[in-house]
């Protein structure tokens, strides 16, 4: 791997949305409600059916119901307005959320603690849970939505999953348009979706107004009290209010903390909470309704027009999964803790939007592989949740190392707030382990291949790195000895480099078969900083070592895409303006070897040796021009 990653410490600041500065507050909050909100708005689908009907069942009588009832409201505002929004939000790496912005923004200040590794795993780990959550979000949301064609008529149950999977592959088939483009065309529907499911809510409030009184936290308590074993294990269900929370942190950087929030707290929460309630009413009245307590809040003649539009908005959150799932891999990538792969950018305005061929093809056979073993939006509740709770413990973890050790607050006031977020998500996830032999194992099983892949990658990249370095020429010697004894031609020669110290073997490969130096040799190492953005005055680094040789870091931020030859293009003082045509980029292909000492297990090795072969080459991730390319090979032990 040509770029390596960098520590640079930077003070906390606070997101307000990257390219988003002057746009009005509630623009931002109006669009975030048709983007960032899609997963947890679908949630209504299924979750209070499930948790009632599921694999532990609850009786439909008063005290259940309100107990669950009030067990949603209390885990929304625990876990995604004081949590979330109150707190882990402010914790923004340049405006940029995420377990890897996060991760990226406690590791550079705690690389010299003695917990700093674990916290790293952690933090990785998390990421990997991350793509098993994205492989099942959209299986369970359009499956939940379409579901209703079974409640309108039984006779079309048969065709549920044949246009499931007809959904899915046009939604990843239209994922190379764009982002935006398919973002504006669903969009609105949000807007529509949530004003009906609240509308709908608070239709069948008005027929049980008493189940308000589910705001209650007694209620909750009660239902601990009086059924301790159920209540704990529909904690398992529950918690399906609340996925989609991290989707909040993770897109901060599109939209700003506030405007995100001001969406929640006005416009998503209360529409969720209408209708949740709304369900419950319906099943106070109507036990029968538990068959889909979401669609049978509709009148007859309103079930096929609420069919369309929770169909959209389940194709809205897999689209908000979907390309979370390209931001992720791209940071993933960037941080080194990936091979390179082909990144496509779709937009020529937004940096953030971007299309990976590999990662969309792959999640599509997942995806579609879900639907037809699972065949229903129940079964996959089974294996929903462990991913979505295993990576809110994580982030309670890291909010911890960020709380006491970076913004020091008072450890009587951070404690007692940590102890209950601790408690919440402790309890979310012991309940979701109980699914595991149901469906729970396969997220886990996603996330731990995911992890072991991502590591294999991080370790060997750092082993190859250092390898390299201790079998360098020390640069000093080499520009002595070289620079008189070589024959000299005209033009530039930039050789890519992943260390900023030694001579890069492709020099001396070239050197010694070729025997000619280029009349400017440019040693070249692109660093990617732990922030997403790097300023343009700090772009570049210059180092004359004379002689006609020079020394040139270039940094880009974990959110951007490197591109060599427009940055070039740019830079003055490095033994005069860097022209295309007369300039050569030399890069070193490694081709890793059996060692008799290997410094990881032979078979991480294998896999690490398998992924280099198969990564992008430099050429194309840093967008060199094809015909002023040479690669030379050589060979490594590590």
């Amino acid at each position: 791997m040509i770029a390596e990653t960098e520590s640079n410490p930077s003070s906390l600041h606070e997101g307000h949305g990257h390219g988003h500065g002057n746009d009005p507050v509630m623009k931002l909050a109006l669009g975030a409600i048709g983007i960032v909100f899609g997963d947890i708005g679908t949630s209504p689908l299924y979750a209070f059916r499930e948790t009632f009907a599921g694999h532990h069942r609850l009786a439909l009588d008063p005290m259940h119901i309100y107990g669950v009832a009030s067990l949603m409201f209390w885990s929304m505002m625990l876990v995604v307005t004081f949590k979330y929004v109150s707190i882990i939000m402010r914790a923004d790496n340049k405006g940029e959320g995420g377990s890897l912005a996060l991760l990226a923004l406690v590791g550079r200040r705690t690389s010299k603690m003695r917990w700093s590794s674990g916290i790293v795993l952690l933090g990785v780990f998390a990421t990997a849970l991350f793509y098993g959550d994205s492989m099942i979000t959209p299986a369970v949301s359009v499956l939940g939505a379409v579901e209703g064609f079974a409640v309108y008529s039984p006779a079309l149950a048969g065709l549920i999953v044949p246009f499931s999977v007809f959904i899915l592959v046009f939604l990843f088939t239209i994922q190379r348009s764009g982002t935006a483009k398919v973002g504006a065309f669903f969009g609105p529907i949000m807007l529509i979706y949530f004003a009906v499911i609240s509308t709908l809510g608070v239709a069948s409030i008005v027929q049980t107004p008493e189940i308000l009184m589910a705001f209650s936290p007694h209620y909750a308590m009660l239902f601990f009290a009086s059924d301790p074993l159920a209540a704990f294990l529909s904690l398992g269900t529950v918690v399906l209010a609340v996925t989609g929370a991290e989707a909040l942190y993770s897109d901060m950087g599109h939209f700003g903390r506030k405007p995100i929030g001001i969406s929640w707290l006005f416009f998503v929460l209360p529409a969720l909470m209408m209708n949740y309630l709304g369900q419950a009413a319906l099943l106070m009245r109507n036990p029968l309704a538990l068959e889909s307590p979401f669609y049978r809040l509709a009148p007859d003649w309103f079930q096929l027009p609420l069919i369309i539009i929770a169909t959209l908005a389940a194709i809205i959150a897999s689209q908000a999964v979907i390309s979370g799932a390209f931001s992720v891999t791209q940071q993933a990538i960037q941080l080194g803790f990936m091979p390179r792969l082909r990144i496509d950018h779709t937009s020529a305005k937004t940096a953030g939007q971007i299309y990976i061929p590999s990662v969309n093809w792959l999640l599509m056979v997942m995806v579609i592989l879900l639907v037809l073993v699972f065949r229903s939006s129940s079964n996959l509740t089974s294996a929903y949740g462990i991913a979505v709770t295993g990576a809110m413990f994580i982030d309670t973890c890291l909010l911890t190392v960020l709380v006491l050790y970076l913004w020091r607050w008072k450890k009587r006031y951070a404690l007692p707030l940590l102890g209950v977020f601790f408690l919440v998500d402790g309890a979310y996830l012991a309940a979701n382990l109980t699914k595991i032999p149901d469906g729970g194992w396969f997220p886990l099983t996603v996330g731990f291949v995911i992890f072991t892949l991502l590591t294999t990658w991080a370790r060997g990249r750092n082993l190859m790195r250092e390898r390299m370095r201790e079998l360098a020429m020390p640069i000093p010697v080499f520009v002595r000895s070289a620079a008189n004894s070589a024959e000299r031609v005209p033009g530039t020669a930039v050789f890519m480099t992943s260390t900023a110290s030694g001579v890069p073997h492709a020099l001396l490969h070239n050197l010694k078969h070729n025997k000619v130096l280029h009349e400017r040799v440019v040693l070249l190492t692109v660093k990617i900083a732990d922030e997403p953005f790097v300023p343009e005055e700090d772009r570049s680094e210059h180092e004359d070592l004379g002689k006609g040789f020079h020394r040139l870091v270039l940094r880009y931020g974990f959110m951007e895409q490197p591109d060599v030859p427009e940055t070039l293009s740019r830079i003055g003082g490095c033994g005069g303006q860097f022209r295309m045509m007369e300039t050569s980029f030399f890069l070193s292909r490694q081709t890793l070897l059996a060692s008799k000492n290997p410094a990881m297990a032979l078979w991480r090795e294998k896999l690490f040796a398998w992924m280099l072969r198969n990564a992008e080459s430099a050429m194309e991730f840093f967008r060199l021009p094809t015909n002023r390319v040479v690669e030379l090979g050589s060979q490594l032990e590590i």
